[in-house]
C-alpha cells in the first residue's frame, strides 16, 4: 500500500466562502481600475511622493544639504570662487522650491487617495444596506416561521416587528443630516453665563 501524503494544515491556503472571495475581488478591481485611470503624469508624481515620503529620502536630502554647505566653504577656504557663498541664498531658493513642489505632489497624492477612499466608502455603504436588507428579510421569516408552527407559543414580539423592516435609506439620510444640523447648532450656541457673570 503507498504511502498517502496528508497536507500539512498549517501550510494550506485558507479557503475563503464564496461571498468574502467576491467582495476581496471586487475591492481588488475597484483598486485596479483606480490605478488604471490614472495619467502618466498622475503616476510620475504617485512614485515621487512614494520616495519623498520614506525616511532615506530625508537622508538623501541631508547629505546633498551638507555637500553643497561643505563644497562652498572649501572652496572659500581655497580662495576660489564658491558658487553659493554663505548665506546660501541659492540653497535657500532651492529648497524653497523643492518643498512648494513637495507640497504640490502630497496635495495631489492625497486627492487620488481621497478619490478612491470615497468609492470604498461608498461600497461599504452598500454592502451595509444589503446586509441590513438581509437580516430584517430574515427576521420577517424566523417571525413567520415562530406563528406557523403549533408547537411555539405565538406572542406579539414589537422588537423583532420593528426589526424585520428594511431601514428606509431616505429617510436615515435625511435623520444624517438633521443630525449634522443640530450639532453644528450645538457647537455654535456658546453656554449663557452663571448668574452675576458678565
Amino acid at each position: 500500500m503507498p504511502n498517502a501524503t496528508i497536507p500539512d494544515p498549517a501550510s494550506a491556503t485558507p479557503i475563503l466562502p464564496a461571498h468574502i472571495g467576491d467582495t476581496v475581488e471586487a475591492i481588488g478591481r475597484l483598486h485596479i481600475d483606480h490605478r488604471r485611470g490614472s495619467t502618466g503624469l498622475q503616476r510620475v508624481v504617485d512614485r515621487l511622493t512614494r520616495f519623498l515620503s520614506r525616511p532615506r529620502a530625508a537622508g538623501f536630502l541631508a547629505v546633498g544639504v551638507a555637500i553643497w554647505i561643505g563644497l562652498n566653504l572649501i572652496l572659500e577656504a581655497l580662495g576660489a570662487r564658491a558658487f553659493d557663498p554663505p548665506p546660501f541664498d541659492g540653497l535657500q531658493s532651492l529648497t524653497g522650491v523643492g518643498a512648494l513642489l513637495m507640497t504640490v505632489f502630497i496635495l495631489v497624492t492625497q486627492r487620488r487617495e481621497d478619490e478612491l477612499s470615497e468609492l470604498r466608502e461608498q461600497l461599504t455603504l452598500q454592502l451595509a444596506m444589503v446586509s441590513e436588507q438581509k437580516t430584517a428579510k430574515l427576521i420577517e421569516l424566523i417571525e413567520e416561521l415562530r406563528r406557523d408552527l403549533p408547537n411555539v407559543h405565538d406572542r406579539p414580539d414589537a422588537e423583532a416587528a420593528s426589526l424585520s423592516r428594511p431601514a428606509d435609506p431616505d429617510a436615515v439620510l435625511e435623520a444624517l443630516k438633521e443630525n449634522q444640523i443640530d450639532a453644528r447648532g450645538a457647537e455654535g450656541a456658546r453656554p449663557n453665563a452663571p448668574d452675576g457673570e458678565s
